[in-house]
């Protein structure tokens, strides 16, 4: 509920501006500008004798190689341990996944307060898997993805931004003997494929 608000809030102030240029020139992106965003979660659900608790940290960075197209880099740790309680004792299952990558964007009215762009990003994951009783096994994959989104200057340096993850491949292989890849693709058709962020400009 909380993103669809949000998400109909950003279109709100995409309508009032999706064609107009701040008139002192200083909202929006330009040749040369570099930014910075990211996401930093925490969830946590208990039903019945099972506990599910998550963390995420995913900074990211881009610089402006022209007007329209930025490249970047961004990094990502996720964690998550799932505690369910059992006759005799509780079982644990732990969850860790490391991301490194690159993505590109191209914004098409970039030197306006509010922006269309398109995202296509690559990156390299490395998962742990630990459960009570069992050998912990490890995966190496990557995944490509393509993400439509939006971006709205609320001030000279902060931007909100909208992104809904439409497309995506991964690809992993458990680190053991005999295993094979497992191949995913998805297309993303609903509310929990949107990211909201924010976007500080230098």
């Amino acid at each position: 509920m909380k993103k669809l608000f949000f998400a109909a809030l950003l279109a709100g102030f995409a309508f009032n501006s999706a064609s107009a240029q701040h008139e002192d020139g200083t909202k929006g992106f330009a040749k040369g500008d570099v930014f910075m965003s990211g996401s930093v979660g925490f969830s946590s659900d208990s039903q019945g004798d099972t506990k599910l608790n998550g963390f995420t940290v995913a900074p990211r960075a881009a610089y402006f190689i022209s007007d329209n197209i930025a490249l970047g880099a961004k990094l990502g740790y996720t964690s998550s341990k799932e505690e369910e309680k059992e006759f005799g004792g509780t079982e644990e299952t732990k969850v860790s996944n490391i991301e490194a990558g690159v993505f590109g964007r191209y914004y098409f009215t970039p030197a306006s307060q509010f922006s269309l762009f398109t995202e296509l990003g690559a990156g390299y994951v490395h998962s742990k898997y630990e459960e009570t009783g069992r050998d912990d096994l490890k995966a190496d994959g990557f995944n490509v993805a393509f993400a439509p989104g939006v971006s709205y200057f609320i001030s000279k340096n902060f931007a909100l931004e909208a992104s809904y993850g439409l497309l995506s491949y991964n690809s992993d292989k458990v680190d053991v003997d005999g295993a094979e890849s497992r191949d995913r693709f998805n297309v993303g058709l609903d509310l929990g494929d949107i990211n909201l962020g924010l976007v500080y400009k230098f």
